[in-house]
């Protein structure tokens, strides 16, 4: 298991929140955070050496990846509903501390991905959030949540754009593996909840729908003819990512957090 539990206790006495009373998700579903939201934060400074540190966590905690990515979005210029926002996320750390990252003994080798996307939701500049995460033998090894570059058009645009990015990520992670001499079962697969971005991958006649998109990530396509990936349709409420693009409620973050295998010494004796 990989925990930082005394970075967390490190980093909560610097922030003032030592006492502060846990709670079970990181980040409130409602208001959608906004960069004119509430007065100016009185220390950035401070602000900024916070959120620092909320990123080196999310090294080993993947289930706050999508918090710290939204809170880092402020660091010019917070403001008093931002650190309200770090706050809380601080509280979950609280109630957490002893979590971490669990690793077991792989029944196969073989890469699954999951790829999501949230599109349009930043209030600021409708620019859609990309997450994703990468198995390797049941285990999470890769993932991330990341606000696009350029505003989608559609959400099967932003769909595919998270698509793209997860496949480069396998690509990498596949060349890793052949230096390491460590031959793959079958040929990965990633499964996508958008059934129009799937269906891109295989039939060219609606890439004539996407000319706007950028040639680069048309790549995908190229990759499942291949037969170097495999594409597939997952339901929305089987769809692993979707933590790394939005706020969850508390079942639902509870989902999500198991599936990405976050959980104390208890649940590493328990088999949990």
């Amino acid at each position: 298991m990989l925990s930082q539990a005394k970075y967390i206790t490190e980093l909560l006495e610097k922030a003032g929140m030592a006492d502060a009373s846990p709670c079970i998700t990181p980040m409130s579903t409602v208001p959608k955070l906004s960069k004119d939201q509430g007065v100016p934060f009185s220390d950035p400074k401070f602000y900024r050496t916070i959120v620092g540190g909320l990123q080196y966590l999310s090294v080993t905690r993947p289930d706050i990846c999508y918090a710290v990515n939204r809170v880092c979005q402020f660091m010019a210029a917070p403001t008093l509903s931002h650190w309200q926002a770090v706050k809380r996320l601080l509280r979950y750390l609280k109630g957490t501390s002893s979590y971490g990252l669990i690793f077991r003994k792989p029944t196969n080798l073989k890469l699954t991905a999951f790829s999501d996307a949230d599109w349009a939701t930043d209030i600021d500049d409708r620019r859609s959030t990309s997450g994703f995460c990468v198995y390797f033998g049941g285990n999470l090894i890769s993932w991330s949540s990341k606000k696009q570059q350029v505003v989608s058009r559609s959400s099967t645009e932003a769909e595919y754009r998270s698509l793209a990015a997860v496949v480069a990520e396998i690509s990498w992670i596949k060349s890793l593996l052949q230096e390491l001499c460590i031959t793959l079962s079958s040929a990965p697969t990633v499964h996508c909840d958008n059934i129009s971005a799937v269906h891109m991958t295989a039939n060219p006649i609606l890439h004539a729908r996407t000319k706007h998109v950028e040639l680069d990530i048309h790549f995908v396509r190229e990759k499942a003819i291949a037969g170097e990936i495999s594409v597939l349709h997952v339901p929305s409420t089987d769809q692993v990512a979707d933590g790394f693009t939005k706020p969850l409620s508390k079942q639902l973050f509870l989902d999500f957090r198991s599936y990405l295998m976050i959980g104390d010494r208890n649940h590493l004796l328990e088999g949990g």
